[in-house]
């Protein structure tokens, strides 16, 4: 083969690269952030006039990857959890941090429900009014927040103990009980 012939098959390949990048997708379309990825729908926070409450809500992830919630803040309450409920040790549900965090599944949903996983106001800083709003931010694991608003509701709800050990320690502490807090 002539080393011009050589030429024009390197030439050929070079401009055939250059078509095939150009008709390729270069857009990413996976969120930039892990809360790009979820949106919070049928939100809402249990009325209470002191003490504790609990705020419910549906996350969707829209994303090809599980993403995880490590923490939550609300300007309603000084201390907020992730909490689940489980059995304790006596076999009654108590409610506890969830340890870890919440994860959505790529492309799932999660409930966040009375009797369930919630996000748990430990000390409100006034009365949460039927009727009002409040706002809460999520912390995602790779950092990023994601900030919605809640409807307060009237709800009897859920009657749970609290254990503040997180009912992981060897050695079960007693449970507060968490009147009407909904979780």
């Amino acid at each position: 083969m002539s080393s011009f012939t050589l030429r024009r098959l390197a030439a050929g390949s070079a401009c055939a690269a250059v078509l095939l990048t150009g008709c390729s997708s270069t857009t990413d379309d996976a969120p930039a952030t892990e809360a790009d990825a979820v949106t919070v729908s049928d939100q809402w926070v249990k009325a209470a006039d002191t003490g504790m409450s609990a705020a419910f809500a549906q996350l969707t992830n829209s994303g090809g990857q599980d993403v995880r919630i490590v923490s939550v803040s609300s300007p309603a309450s000084t201390r907020m959890e992730l909490h689940e409920i489980a059995a304790g040790a006596d076999g009654a549900t108590v409610m506890r941090e969830k340890q870890g965090g919440v994860t959505i599944a790529a492309n799932g949903t999660h409930a966040l429900a009375p009797g369930g996983d919630h996000l748990m106001l430990m000390d409100l800083t006034a009365p949460l009014t039927p009727g009002a709003t409040t706002t809460f931010t999520l912390t995602f694991e790779d950092g990023s927040t994601a900030d919605f608003d809640a409807q307060v509701r009237d709800f009897s709800g859920n009657q749970e103990n609290y254990d503040p050990s997180g009912g992981h320690d060897a050695a079960p502490a007693p449970a507060a009980t968490a009147p009407g807090h909904g979780g």
